[in-house]
């Protein structure tokens, strides 16, 4: 009998035991499929001059002229405050930055942190000096959650107010399951649609996944090694009865300062851009080249970065 109970210690402790680590924060749903989207070209087009300055470590300002011959050409002036707030290494609080263009037409942006878990974002548009929208969030962030109340351009007058609701949460640390609910009121008339939305990181790709109402949209991405990252997207729209099919990939070359993206979808759309950066100078060159098979479209950029 006394053996029996030798086997297990008269006194156990639950602090000696080993807690589960914490689960991650999943991030915002706008960024679920950011992994795979900055794998593809930006679209070039015409002549772009961009010159940055760093006023202060918390001021800077941009000057953009671009010269065009299927678009407008223009100049653009954009400012940006960053503040001393550092909830994580990719994020600065509070933020403000505007774009203002040779047309009147503004875009602005305040970001503020509100307390340990909230923040809040506006946003303010304006064309050829005339009010277009705006746009307020409101977004808790958890350790291993993020919710986040979007209202959009409300009209009280016609008795409109678009609502956009959104969350996520972490499941595993790999697994994250979440949706977003759309509501809108116009004239009487009301409606709501629902989305599902799922996402798996693996250590070297992401999957993601958006089913709903009006369709589906699915990424892949995929970091084969420190120098080649592959993408692929697919979308389909019941409503338009259309879909659509993309793949991108991005190629690094460090020792050369390059950087190569190109893509290729159902459209016949091929488009690939180039980036050199020029050191010791502050200097990036960029040439793109687009071309539309299917409407024997085609059209090139090259841009220069400065500072």
């Amino acid at each position: 009998m006394g053996n029996f109970f030798s086997q297990y210690p008269p006194h156990t402790s639950w602090r000696g035991r080993s807690r589960p680590a914490p689960l991650p924060n999943p991030g915002s749903f706008d960024e679920l499929h950011k992994s795979c989207k900055e794998v593809f070209p930006q679209q070039m087009e015409g002549v772009k001059l961009i010159i940055n300055k760093y006023l202060s470590s918390h001021f800077q300002v941009s000057h953009q002229i671009h010269m065009s011959t299927v678009g407008q050409s223009g100049y653009h002036f954009n400012a940006k405050y960053m503040g001393d707030q550092l909830p994580s290494s990719n994020e600065t609080f509070p933020l403000l930055t505007g774009d203002l263009d040779n047309h009147g037409s503004l875009n602005a942006q305040a970001q503020c942190l509100l307390g340990e878990h909230f923040r809040s974002k506006a946003v303010f548009q304006t064309h050829h000096s005339k009010f277009l929208t705006w746009q307020i969030d409101m977004e808790y962030r958890g350790e291993d959650c993020t919710g986040t109340l979007t209202l959009g351009n409300p009209d009280l007058i016609n008795d409109s107010a678009p609502l956009v609701t959104h969350f996520l949460q972490s499941i595993t640390p790999r697994l994250v399951l979440g949706g977003e609910l759309v509501y809108h009121q116009r004239l009487g008339e009301e409606g709501a649609i629902l989305t599902l939305a799922g996402k798996y990181s693996a250590e070297n790709w992401v999957s993601t996944l958006n089913i709903g109402y009006g369709g589906a949209h699915a990424s892949y991405y995929h970091k084969a090694n420190e120098q080649i990252q592959v993408g692929v997207e697919f979308e389909a729209n019941t409503r338009l009865q259309e879909t659509s099919f993309a793949f991108g990939y991005h190629l690094t070359i460090p020792k050369a300062n390059v950087v190569f993206k190109g893509s290729v979808d159902s459209s016949w759309c091929v488009g690939a851009v180039l980036e050199k950066k020029l050191p010791p100078l502050p200097i990036t060159l960029a040439l793109g080249a687009f071309m539309n098979h299917w409407k024997n479209k085609f059209h090139c950029g090259f841009n220069i970065m400065v500072g």
